[in-house]
């Protein structure tokens, strides 16, 4: 899992779960005026409002593709976290 990172005056919300525990200092969330959050993301309803939203503010997501014949190197990619956007696999011819 990743780590939560802090900001100033940041808030960091988890969309993962993972059964270690976080390691957090509550004298750096109380100094820094940071918060952590958890939050269930798997409702439908969810799903839709965050389109809408999506819609209303024109929002789109950046994305590097990759055609599925290179399926090897987009795997590397995102396991080494060296995607820098989501990674889309596509029908297209190498």
């Amino acid at each position: 899992m990743a780590p939560v990172t802090e900001r100033r005056s940041g808030h960091a919300s988890r969309r993962a779960a993972a059964s270690e525990p976080l390691a957090i200092s509550p004298v750096s969330l109380i100094v820094g005026r940071h918060g952590v959050q958890g939050w269930n993301s798997g409702h439908a309803q969810d799903s839709e409002d965050t389109l809408n939203f999506s819609v209303l503010t024109e929002v789109r997501p950046l994305v590097e593709t990759f055609p599925l014949a290179r399926v090897a190197e987009a795997y590397e990619r995102m396991i080494t976290n060296k995607a820098r956007f989501r990674v889309v696999l596509t029908m297209d011819a190498a």
